[in-house]
């Protein structure tokens, strides 16, 4: 017999972070020369000098190189400073350049005023000063760090008399070590169409901007206010006059990715009864035909001028009119898929044909659609873009989803795209939405479907999120469909992204759980308990993993198990609570444990590479002796270890908006000694890349599995414990919340 899994209500507890900026210091074996200062001041003379006489920009936009991938830590600090406006504050867009993994380069476009690129220089030029006369020209770490003997000499030096304090000179010359070159912003665009282009943000509106070229902008074509859509002749005037104004660009005009690999017709229509109560579920996609057999289940809502439609509707219908066959009806269609959610009503927006999209007018309709339907809150976006992803930003459909999940309580089944090509091909827009769930196909024997395309998004998000069945023709593997013409067989990501909407609609409608935690047990059911031994091919383009068929194998667990949720808020630098009791016996704990959690983060699409503007960490573990968290996967971050960026988004997921902490097992796992307080904790730290508050109040979902070592069922123990250490404790059970789902869906007739 199977457990429930759990809900536990209780508070978390949140404070502020109590640690202060430590010490300037430089790296292990590192040094500074009077020659590198040298040509870094040679460089932003040369810039100071273009930008005194551009018309275009009020100020200057400097791109600056560093020597590796970097932390906020690591940025300049001193650089760029003036007044109450930071460094940080000016960053108006972030890149990769060279090689993979520890070869990567951070490439940051600063926005900064004339008056603070000639103070950084005067400043510059006299740290340089001090270096030759007071350190022969160079310094090392050993004569830079305090508390070494070497760093003793510095209290002979006057630095009042050279015009520049001793924390201001370590801390310019901290910024010079990481600092590898100074550069003015350039782009390569290797096409003359129509394109979504996106500039840097600067103190002047680019309408402004661009009507000093001769450009008007009318408002069908702003989505935003740094990015317009314009067409041929104007991209090309843009390129030959300000091509330095610009932060990136795509094509608009997309072709849908293929979506049918097998084509076979099966047969007539099918019955369904009337729809009832049921929870609907939001479509965007291609045209829905209005009569197919459960067109009574649908509200048709049609996004495209009629005039363009005549006599193709059938041909414009296929591919939207399939993907809302499988939300309502899917089981019938495919008993062999039988997830145990029933039938879901859908709102259909027909937003594209079948010959492709525009992808600008794609993002502004959707984000009208979306908050004209706030009472939706899972929506389901088979279309996608033939044309491959760029590694260094978000397709701007991409980001729309993002912001509006941000800002909304609702969340995006986006499918993972197809390949119709025997080479290789990363996964096309909107897949890389970052917020939305995204979904990628396998065949029936759980293999990649011969048509996946490849993760990762912006070199370090997984995406997809996760796989499921799409049907694979080499195979013989097909998602039995209904479309204009009648039943079909087809293939593709779009078939599979509309079950995995099925079961988040599941889990918030009846099951009453928030998204975040939907979103976690969708994709913790998927990672199973050997999430940590995936390679890079596998999460490339499989995600975390399969998710099961059945519901019931997502919000129930094994005998051996105990799986319970936890959801809250981050309202400050820490949020915790210490009161989570794990059963104990021998003073022992005999469990092995695994956690995922979720959180919906404010992006920025003019940040590039560093496009989540909040991260979320999490610590689970026992508590010890002295009231610390012994987190289930030692965590060097948070415990202040010293790791390079790459190695802490790789190891650690830093910056990543989906969390998996687990043990480790590949090794054999051993039960764990019980402290005194036989009490475990957990703790999420939040961490601002721009702004202090752009993580305030972020919701969060936390799903946490105990597998007991022994194969004995301890979940009645562990509520009891709960109970008394505080915490509400319900059983998440199929039935009682079906039934209570339905008795809030009944309407109420009141006597006269």
């Amino acid at each position: 017999m199977s457990n429930a899994i759990l809900e536990l209500k209780g508070s978390f507890e949140q404070k502020n972070n109590p640690s202060r900026p430590g010490a300037v210091a430089l790296p292990k074996d590192s040094e500074i020369s009077v020659d590198k200062i040298s040509n870094l001041l040679n460089e932003l003379n040369h810039l100071l000098n273009f930008w005194e006489k551009e018309a275009y920009v009020d100020g200057a936009l400097i791109n600056i190189r560093y020597r590796r991938l970097v932390a906020k830590s690591n940025r300049v600090a001193r650089l760029f400073t003036h007044g109450n406006l930071l460094a940080n504050d000016l960053i108006v867009g972030a890149r990769f350049v060279g090689g993979a993994n520890n070869s990567k380069k951070h490439l940051i476009t600063y926005h900064v005023s004339i008056g603070t690129l000639e103070k950084t220089i005067a400043e510059l030029s006299i740290a340089q000063n001090i270096l030759f006369k007071e350190f022969n020209g160079i310094i090392t770490d050993e004569f830079f760090n305090d508390g070494s003997e070497l760093f003793k000499c510095w209290k002979n030096i006057d630095f009042e008399n050279y015009g520049l304090s001793k924390t201001a000179f370590q801390q310019i010359t901290r910024d010079v070590y990481f600092v590898e070159k100074f550069l003015k912003p350039e782009i390569e665009i290797d096409f003359s169409k129509r394109a979504i282009i996106n500039f840097f943000e600067t103190n002047i509106p680019i309408e402004k901007v661009l009507e000093r070229l001769g450009i008007t902008l009318y408002q069908e074509k702003v989505l935003d206010k740094t990015t317009v859509l314009l067409d041929e002749k104007e991209v090309a005037l843009v390129m030959g006059e300000i091509p330095y104004l610009i932060a990136m660009t795509v094509e608009d005009l997309s072709q849908l990715s293929p979506s049918d690999f097998i084509s076979v017709h099966q047969g007539d229509k099918k019955t369904i009864p009337a729809p009832s109560n049921e929870p609907t579920i939001g479509v965007i996609d291609t045209l829905f035909d209005p009569d197919v057999y459960f067109a009574e289940w649908v509200e048709n809502h049609l996004e495209v001028d009629e005039r363009f439609l005549i006599g193709l509707l059938s041909n414009n219908a296929k591919h939207g009119t399939a993907v809302s066959s499988i939300i309502v009806d899917g089981p019938t269609l495919n008993p062999n898929l039988d997830d145990g959610c029933g039938r879901f009503r859908v709102r259909h927006f027909g937003v594209a044909t079948a010959g492709g999209f525009s992808s600008f007018e794609i993002a502004k309709k959707i984000r009208q659609i979306v908050k004209s339907n706030l009472d939706i809150k899972v929506w389901n976006l088979s279309l996608g873009a033939n044309s491959e992803i760029n590694p260094n930003f978000i397709s701007p459909v991409a980001f729309v989803l993002d912001e509006l999940q941000h800002m909304h309580d609702i969340i995006f089944v986006v499918a993972g795209t197809n390949n119709n090509e025997s080479r290789p091909k990363k996964i096309g827009a909107p897949a890389d939405s970052i917020n939305s769930l995204v979904v990628n196909s396998v065949s029936f024997d759980q293999k990649s479907a011969n048509y996946t395309r490849e993760g990762i998004v912006l070199s370090f998000f997984v995406k997809p999120d996760i796989s499921y069945y799409g049907g694979c023709s080499d195979k013989g593997d097909s998602i039995n469909v209904c479309e204009p013409n009648g039943l079909w067989q087809r293939t593709g990501t779009s078939y599979a992204a509309p079950w995995i909407a099925r079961k988040l609609a599941y889990l918030i409608h009846y099951m009453g759980l928030t998204r975040e935690v939907a979103k976690a047990l969708i994709i913790d059911s998927a990672i199973g308990w050997d999430g940590d031994v995936k390679n890079a091919t596998e999460l490339a383009y499989i995600g975390h993993g399969i998710v099961p068929i059945k519901i019931e194998d997502i919000i129930q667990s094994n005998p051996d198990e105990i799986k319970f949720v936890v959801s809250g808020k981050s309202e400050r630098w820490e949020t915790y609570n210490h009161r989570f009791p794990i059963p104990v016996t021998n003073d022992k704990h005999p469990f092995r444990t695994k956690a995922t959690m979720c959180y919906f983060p404010k992006v920025n699409r003019n940040q590039g590479v560093d496009y989540t503007n909040t991260e979320l960490n999490i610590k689970f573990g026992r508590i010890d002796a002295k009231g610390k968290i012994k987190d289930i996967k030692k965590n060097e971050i948070d415990d202040g270890g010293i790791l390079f960026e790459h190695e802490a988004r790789a190891q650690f997921r830093k910056w990543d908006n989906v969390k998996h902490i687990s043990e480790g097992f590949n090794e054999k796992a051993r039960e764990k000694k019980a402290y005194e307080r036989k009490l475990w904790g957990m703790r999420i730290t939040t961490t601002e890349r721009l702004r202090p508050r752009d993580g305030e109040d972020i919701p969060f979902g936390i799903v946490v599995t105990l597998q007991e070592l022994n194969g004995i069922n301890r979940i009645q123990e562990f509520i009891y414990r709960c109970t008394l250490n505080g915490w509400l404790v319900n059983e998440i059970s199929i039935e009682n919340k079906v039934e209570l789902h339905n008795a809030f869906q009944q309407e109420i007739e009141w006597e006269e």
